[in-house]
Formats: C-alpha cells, sequence, structure tokens
C-alpha cells in the first residue's frame, strides 16, 4: 500500500479509538468514521510497517446503525468519536471491543467466558459534571472551548452534547465577561497573559456549582468586579476559586488555590454517600452511572458483612466506601498522599471506623499485612489505563484473596492481565458498563474466583 492508494474495503469491526478496522490484501487499515458492516471506498493517507491509516471517499453500503452526529463540530472536535453510531449500536460495538481483547490477549477464555450485554444510559447526553476548557484570544474575541484533534488550534465551544447544559452556559458566560473587563488571556506561544482555563463542576444531585479560573499568576484585575460578574450567571455558584499554575505544561493545575468568594468545596452525593469536592479534588464524571458502576463491584464483591476488604488503587476511597456497609474491615491505599487524605476524611465524614487508609503502593502493603497476619478475603481494583503493575499481580498471586473484583478502563491491558490471573482465578462473568456514551471508551467490572476453593462452590 502506498499514500494516496484508492480502493473498496469492508468494515469488519471498530477498534479501540472508535475507528473502522478494513482488510485490505492482510494489511490492517483504520478508517475513521466508518463503522462495521459497511462498505466504503477509501483513500490511504497514512502507512506503517503493520498498518494503514485511510479515509472515507464514499460509502457504498451505510450501517443500518449509522446516524446524524448530533454535535455540529463532531468532525473537527475529535472528544467524541461515535456520535455517528446509534447508541443501540454503542452498546453493541462496546461489549465487541471487550471480546476483540480477550480473543487478542487470552484466546481461550474468549471462548468461554460470560460477556454480559453493556449497561447503557437511559439518556446518553449531557452527562459530564465537568468541564475544562481552555481559554485563547484571536483579535478582541476571547475563545474557550478544547484543542482540535491533533492540532494546536482552540476550537470554541458554546454548547457541549456531552457536558451538562450549565457548565456551558457558565463557561461562555465567563469568557464574555473575561473579554469585556479586558483581563489579558494566555498565549500559549509567548507564555504571556493571564486566564488560562475555566473549569467549571456542578453537583448533579446538590445543584452546587464550582467555577475555577486557571491563572499563570495571583495578581488579578478588577478582581471584584469579575466576581459580581460571575456571581450573576447562574444562582447555582457558590463556590468561586483560582488556581495559579507558571508551568509550560499540559497539565490544567498548580500547586496553588486561593478561594475569591464563598465555599472552598462544593457538595455532591452519590447513592447513600457525599463528598465535599475542592478544584483539583478527582470525581467520577458521570455520577448517574458511577452509581451503576458501584453497584456491579458490590455484586462481584459478594460481601456477607464478615469479609476483609482491601481497595488497592483506592483514589479519595469512593469503591471502598461504597462496600463498608457490607464488609467487616476495609483497607485502601494508594499512591498519592492527598488522595489518601481525602480517603481518610470521607471515612470520617460517613463514620466508618472499620475504614482505613495508607499511601504506598499496594504490593507494599499487601506484603506488610501477610506478614501480620491480615490476608483480605477480597480484593478490589480500579487501575489507570496502563493496568496492573506487576508486582501487585505477583503479589496477589501469593496471597490468593476468595475473590479478586476488577475494575478496567482499558479492554487491553485488563485483557493482558488476566494472562496471569487466570492461572489461580476463575473469571465468573465480565460486565461492560457505559460510562461515557458518544466516546470509544468501556468500562469493565469483571468476577475472578480463587480455582478449588470450596468456599466457592
Amino acid at each position: 500500500m502506498e499514500v494516496g492508494q484508492k480502493f473498496p474495503l469492508t468494515i469488519k469491526r471498530l477498534g479501540i479509538n472508535g475507528e473502522g478496522v478494513g482488510f485490505y490484501k492482510r494489511n490492517v487499515v483504520f478508517v475513521k468514521g466508518a463503522l462495521p458492516g459497511e462498505e466504503v471506498t477509501v483513500k490511504v493517507s497514512k502507512v506503517q510497517r503493520n498498518f494503514a491509516e485511510a479515509e472515507i471517499l464514499k460509502i457504498r453500503k451505510p450501517s443500518k446503525d449509522r446516524q446524524e452526529p448530533l454535535c455540529a463540530i463532531y468532525d473537527e472536535c475529535g472528544g467524541c468519536q461515535l456520535q455517528h453510531l446509534s447508541y443501540t449500536g454503542q452498546l453493541k460495538e462496546k461489549r465487541d471491543m471487550v471480546v476483540q481483547a480477550l480473543e487478542k490477549y487470552v484466546k481461550p477464555l474468549a471462548e468461554t467466558v460470560e460477556v454480559r450485554s453493556t449497561l447503557g444510559m437511559d439518556n446518553p447526553w449531557h452527562y459530564r459534571n465537568k468541564s475544562s476548557f481552555q481559554v485563547r484570544k484571536e483579535g478582541k474575541r476571547v475563545y474557550a472551548g478544547l484543542f482540535t484533534e491533533g492540532t494546536n488550534k482552540l476550537l470554541n465551544i458554546n454548547d457541549c452534547a456531552v457536558q451538562h447544559p450549565l457548565t456551558s452556559k457558565i463557561t461562555v458566560a465567563t469568557r464574555k465577561i473575561l473579554q469585556k473587563l479586558n483581563i489579558t488571556i494566555y498565549d500559549g506561544k509567548t507564555l504571556d497573559g493571564l486566564v488560562r482555563t475555566i473549569v467549571v463542576r456542578t453537583g448533579i444531585k446538590t445543584g452546587e456549582t464550582q467555577v475555577c479560573l486557571v491563572t499563570t499568576r495571583k495578581d488579578l484585575p478588577h478582581k471584584q468586579e469579575l466576581i459580581e460578574r460571575m456571581l450573576k450567571i447562574d444562582p447555582s455558584i457558590v463556590s468561586i476559586t483560582q488556581n495559579i499554575n507558571r508551568e509550560k505544561t499540559s497539565l490544567i493545575f498548580g500547586d496553588e488555590t486561593i478561594v475569591l468568594h464563598g465555599k472552598e468545596t462544593i457538595h455532591e452525593e452519590l447513592g447513600e454517600l457525599a463528598f465535599d469536592l475542592s478544584s483539583r479534588a478527582f470525581f467520577q464524571l458521570n455520577p448517574e452511572q458511577t452509581v451503576h458502576l458501584y453497584d456491579e463491584i458490590k455484586k462481584a464483591a459478594n460481601l456477607t458483612g464478615k469479609e476483609k476488604v482491601v481497595d488497592a488503587y483506592c483514589g479519595v476511597g469512593t469503591i471502598g466506601l461504597w462496600l463498608a456497609p457490607h464488609a467487616k474491615e476495609v483497607r485502601g491505599m494508594d499512591v498519592v498522599p492527598e488522595s489518601v487524605d481525602d480517603a481518610k476524611k470521607n471515612a470520617r465524614n460517613h463514620g466508618f471506623k472499620h475504614a482505613r487508609y495508607y499511601t504506598g503502593t499496594a504490593e507494599e502493603w499487601l506484603a506488610k499485612w501477610r506478614k501480620e497476619g491480615f490476608i483480605p478475603d477480597v480484593i478490589t481494583v480500579d487501575p489507570p489505563r496502563t493496568g496492573l503493575a506487576p508486582s501487585f499481580i505477583k503479589t496477589v498471586m501469593k496471597i490468593q484473596p476468595k475473590r479478586f473484583v476488577y475494575t478496567s478502563c482499558n479492554p487491553s491491558t485488563f485483557a493482558k492481565d488476566l494472562q496471569e490471573l487466570t492461572k489461580i482465578y476463575k473469571v465468573e462473568y465480565i460486565q461492560p458498563v457505559d460510562m461515557f456514551p458518544q466516546t470509544a471508551r468501556v468500562e469493565i467490572v469483571a468476577k475472578l474466583t480463587l480455582k478449588n476453593n470450596r468456599d466457592l462452590l
């Protein structure tokens, strides 16, 4: 194959980034925007050793699941990858992504394990409770939005189809106030200017909203007038903060946050649990679907009130606290000290005296506890996209808890990790959950039980 070559192609499946996958003379071809079952004519845009990328010239036979994207800037933005696929089709293909990963890394398991239908949302739009939009200036106009995929060009976004409408409304109004007050805007090339990012988070259950302006320095001109105008945008705004990020970095936040008005945190609820969220605190972006995800983890953990549970990669402790009412004891750990502090605070706030949290790696603490005679009955994990550390898997294989609940946001690393884990564990089932409709991402909850264990028969 060579760049510019044109040929017909039948799309067999979706890739992990939501692109169509076809085969031409035994070569893999990725086609952005193409759907499984479609017959298309394509033009090769890039050739690599093991694959090629191509663009659609003509759709000769469209999928019955193809639809018009809701978003007017869908093709430019790149934030969503599947708006052109019906929601029923999205749920089906996300399950298939899990099956594909199993077939690639643990083929024998792929043929026997139960992969359930993807749990979707009743309304798969406007679900994100937080937006972080970069701010730039062109001429006299201030823009706020996302960078077009693979470029440094900022795409101004007035209304995002997956964002909660309030976050869009507040972001647009805030950028207009910045423009009106002539407050300087960050320039990504010269690194001059003040305001870099507008971050808005709203409590879906409580209706409290926080706005954070990320700036390059502390000094904020027209501060009082800025605050007064922002408070008039919407009555839900109970917290306005300023975060200082002086570095040339793609990271949004710096280390210092100042409260400009109102509370330092907003209050949010997740099922029976409640959380106070500061500007930099991590919290699930789709709270409605998070409840379903955590309920699936609870089902897989199968607790009776007698079990010792370890919540590895615990973050601010949400999963462990979700399980705490049904466990004898919960221990969690994380390498981020601030997250562990939040987890301890959250456990205290909910009166869970049997939930304790520690700073450090899961393998270090599990090995230490094993020497002290503490062996968990259940371990639950929700690692980053890179999957589980090999040293952690090795430790789990030594300790051998009766049940291992694996939550993953990356089917490929999940399936790779099963290569080792299935030496001593049986995968009872895998439950895909759609946490991010309209995107190519899928979450998984898998229940693993120790092989040849009478307690589990």
